[in-house]
């Protein structure tokens, strides 16, 4: 049997009691967490951290990823618009989270833990690097949830019909779904980081796996910006968008590390 399409109908919202009513992009936003947390408990004691310093080093993540990946949405893609409703910034619960600025937040406050824990940066990057990878799948698996970010229309036979996102009534052409196309991506780059540590038995040269997560993360989100429709309206008048114009640099500070690594 040949796939026309996908008729994308799901409802966001798991269960809905009135008073309580948890999203799957929520529940998957936790979930990173949670077993970012386990995989960094592994690592840290195969070689020999301290007890607590991984609850440390979760605040700073926590912390890092929500305010850097709004304030990143907010100065990029809207900053006229919040900063005509200032209170706003604030109103997390209502969507709006670039991954660009989840990126330089979590990299500001490694540089703060990495210098008060007195642990080498390019160690933690490293480590980091693994789990953010597999943040990444489990993001873009809640976005789908959300029936957001889809990409342009398509003929291909897997293109999804999102139609919670359009009238009822409505005309609803299928679209590339690009959040699939990207989660896949991010679950490939984890799993080739993760089998690479323990190949090398944690002895990883410092850098490249950073390096080699900031290419293939970037670069992979710079080609499916391709088949993705633009998220705000100044990027139709732009031959690369927002997001790909992010990436270049990023990508550009992998190669610079995966070289530095093969150097040293």
């Amino acid at each position: 049997m040949i796939l026309n399409f996908v008729t994308w109908d799901v409802n966001p919202v798991i269960f809905d009691l009135g008073f309580i009513a948890p999203r799957w992009y929520g529940l998957l936003f936790a979930a990173s967490f949670f077993f970012g947390y386990i995989i960094m408990d592994k690592f840290f004691k195969k070689e020999g951290i301290a007890d607590g310093v991984l609850d440390t080093l979760t605040t700073y993540m926590l912390v890092a990823t929500v305010v850097g990946a709004r304030l990143g949405h907010v100065l990029f893609y809207q900053p006229d618009y919040y900063f005509s409703h200032p209170l706003e910034i604030l109103y997390v619960w209502e969507g709006g989270l670039a991954s660009h600025g989840a990126a330089v937040g979590i990299f500001f406050a490694l540089y703060l833990f990495a210098k008060k824990q007195k642990v080498e940066l390019l160690w933690i990057y490293d480590r980091i690097a693994v789990v953010v990878a597999l943040s990444g799948f489990l993001i873009r698996t809640g976005n789908l949830m959300n029936s957001e970010i889809y990409g342009h229309i398509t003929s291909l036979p897997w293109g999804f019909k999102f139609v919670r996102d359009f009238p009822v009534g409505a005309i609803v052409d299928p679209r590339h779904p690009t959040q699939i196309y990207e989660a896949l991506s991010y679950l490939a780059i984890f799993a080739y980081l993760i089998n690479y540590y323990y190949k090398k038995d944690a002895k990883t040269p410092n850098g490249y796996m950073f390096g080699f997560f900031l290419i293939g993360i970037f670069g992979m989100r710079f080609i499916i910006e391709f088949f993705k429709e633009n998220q705000v309206a100044f990027e139709q008048n732009m031959s690369l968008n927002m997001g790909q114009l992010l990436s270049i640099p990023l990508v550009l500070g992998g190669v610079y590390f995966v070289w530095r690594s093969r150097k040293v």
